[in-house]
């Protein structure tokens, strides 16, 4: 029997984090203050420590690799774009939109597989996609029903739907694909993570159906979540750029189950949906607010799930 939620994660501790404008060409959550870099690198690690903190003393395991200043690797504090984890210790590794981000998979995946060390492991290696400019951003581009084997991917220029089909063959998942867009500066612009929009717990989906403009494509999506028995949380597109959709829920030791968001995202949800949250698992939120603005992704793409 899958499972939908794990209770060990990794982190990458970043070094020099700021503003990166190979991945700024399409992340629009992405602003540069134009701060000075040793500042946003300090309150970063601060916001970081934080969070960490936060989840180990639930009782959380949390691995936290040390990143290094070369290669210089400006956005190692998400590692959920450049590999998953599944059942049977399978890990797959990704093809990256950004060149500066692939350097995160020669960096880290020696460390990975140290956490592994006493453990086969069976690696799927996407990277070839690379070759034909055909990207897959990890749980970022995909969000996994890990128990109904449904992959949800908003398609983009970082979410291909040939490696996402592969990704579906490799793994006996079924892919469920549509396209979601939210306007900046008065065009309409690709959704750049389908984790940006749309999040899968154990009970719940957080999902907003408005940036879905195909209504065929969001009946699709909205019949999906509730054949698989869950409860759905609908978020609005100013929510989206809370990072209201960009949560993760984990368990501790004792299967006690906790949602993870931003202090944005927490802010950003309604009473009733924070209600709808807590019928079944605690929320844990910290602000994150200089690594949401710099990074353009939230707490969710900080955290890798160790199966």
């Amino acid at each position: 029997m899958n499972s939908q939620i794990t209770s060990k994660v990794l982190m990458i501790k970043p070094v020099k984090f700021y503003y990166n404008t190979q991945t700024a060409v399409n992340n629009a959550y992405q602003k540069n203050l134009e701060e000075n870099p040793e500042l946003v690198e300090k309150k970063a690690l601060n916001e970081f420590d934080t969070l960490v903190n936060k989840i180990k003393n639930v009782g959380i395991e949390v691995d936290v690799i040390q990143d290094t200043s070369t290669p210089y690797t400006p956005d190692s504090i998400f590692p959920n774009n450049w590999f998953s984890s599944h059942q049977n210790n399978t890990l797959i590794v990704y093809p990256m939109f950004a060149e500066n981000r692939r350097l995160e998979r020669v960096k880290f995946l020696p460390s990975l597989k140290k956490i592994y060390e006493n453990e086969s492991i069976n690696i799927i290696d996407l990277t070839s996609f690379e070759n034909e400019k055909k990207f897959l951003e990890g749980t970022g581009a995909l969000v996994l029903d890990r128990v109904n084997k449904i992959a949800y991917c908003s398609l983009s220029p970082r979410a291909n739907e040939d490696v996402l089909e592969e990704f579906c063959k490799l793994t006996n998942y079924r892919s469920l694909k549509f396209h979601s867009t939210q306007n900046f500066n008065n065009k309409e612009t690709p959704i750049y993570h389908t984790n940006v929009m749309m999040g899968v717990t154990e009970n719940f989906v957080v999902v907003c159906l408005e940036s879905i403009p195909n209504l065929k494509e969001r009946e699709n999506l909205k019949n999906s979540i509730l054949n698989s028995k869950k409860e759905i949380i609908d978020i609005s597109l100013n929510q989206v750029l809370k990072f209201c959709g960009n949560v993760l829920e984990l368990k501790n030791s004792q299967g006690k189950c906790y949602t993870l968001m931003s202090k944005s995202a927490f802010e950003g949800f309604t009473k009733e949906q924070i209600d709808v949250i807590k019928k079944s698992s605690e929320i844990i939120y910290s602000d994150i607010s200089t690594i949401e603005t710099y990074g353009g992704g939230s707490v969710r793409c900080m955290i890798a799930e160790l199966f």
